[in-house]
C-alpha cells in the first residue's frame, strides 16, 4: 500500500506513524502537547507530522484542525477519526447526564460528527475516505464494566459511520468504522481482566489496528463502505 502524496488527519500515533511510513503527510492531532511532541520527536522512520494541539469537543479548535491541514497541503484525502475517551458509567450513576452528553457523547460522537461535517467537500474533491475508530462494545455489553455511556456512543459512531456511508457514496467517499477490541493502550488500565474477555487471551497490538485502518484508507478498499471491521482476539466469542 502506498500513501505517497496523501494528506491524512489522524488521531492515534500508531496510525499516523504507519500512515507516514507509506509516505502520507500526516496532521496529528491531540489534545496535550507532550503527547504530539513525543511522537514528533521520533525519527525512526523519518515521520514528522504536521502537530495541531485540539481540543475536539470546542468547535473553533475542529475548525483550526481544517484551516491548518489545508494552508499548510491545500488538500485532504484521508479523515481518520480517532478521538476517543473511556469512562465508567451506568444509569444509576448521579452525575449520568453529565458524564453521557458533556464527556462522552461529545467527545467520542458528537466532535467526529461535526470534523467530518466539514471534511466532506475536501474528501469528495480528492475521492478521499474516512475511517472512523468505533469498538465492539458497540456491538456487545460487557459485565461488570460499567461503559453504558461509552458503549452507546460507539454504538452511535457504527450507524454514523453507515449513514456517512450512503451520503457519500454519489461522491466516490467511501467510509468504514474499525471496532477493535481490548487493545494495549492508555484506555485499558486493567489489562489482566480485559485479557481474560478474549478468546485468544492476549490484547490487541495498537500497530494490528493500525495495520486494518490503513487497508481501508488505501485504493485496495475502494469497493468497501458502510461497513465495520472487528479486530477483538475473539472478544466477541466469549
Amino acid at each position: 500500500m502506498s500513501f505517497t502524496g496523501k494528506v491524512a488527519i489522524v488521531t492515534g500515533a500508531a496510525t499516523a506513524k504507519a500512515l507516514a511510513r507509506e509516505g502520507a503527510k500526516v496532521v496529528l492531532l491531540d489534545i496535550n502537547e507532550d503527547n504530539l511532541q513525543d511522537v514528533a520527536n521520533d525519527r525512526e522512520h523519518g515521520y514528522k507530522p504536521l502537530i495541531i494541539t485540539a481540543d475536539v469537543t470546542k468547535d473553533e479548535d475542529i475548525k483550526n484542525i481544517l484551516k491548518e491541514t489545508l494552508d499548510n497541503f491545500n488538500h485532504l484525502d484521508i479523515l481518520m477519526n480517532n478521538a476517543g475517551i473511556g469512562k465508567k458509567s451506568t444509569i444509576f450513576d448521579e452525575n449520568l447526564m453529565d458524564n453521557f452528553d458533556h464527556v462522552i457523547m461529545n467527545t467520542n460522537l458528537c466532535s467526529m460528527v461535526y470534523l467530518t461535517h466539514l471534511a466532506a467537500p475536501y474528501l469528495i474533491k480528492t475521492k478521499g475516505n474516512i475511517v472512523n475508530t468505533s469498538s465492539i462494545c458497540s456491538l456487545r455489553t460487557i459485565e461488570g464494566k460499567d461503559l453504558l455511556g461509552y458503549s452507546v456512543s460507539k454504538a452511535g459512531v457504527d450507524h454514523f459511520t453507515r449513514c456517512v456511508a450512503l451520503d457519500l457514496a454519489p461522491h466516490g467517499v467511501s467510509v468504514n468504522a474499525v471496532n477493535p477490541g481490548p487493545t494495549k493502550t492508555n484506555i485499558i488500565k486493567n489489562r489482566e481482566a480485559w485479557i481474560r474477555c478474549t478468546a485468544f487471551k492476549i490484547l490487541s497490538e495498537p500497530e494490528e489496528i493500525a495495520g486494518l485502518i490503513l487497508f481501508l484508507a488505501s485504493d485496495k478498499a475502494r469497493s468497501v463502505t458502510g461497513s465495520t471491521y472487528v479486530c477483538d482476539n475473539g472478544a466477541l466469542l466469549t
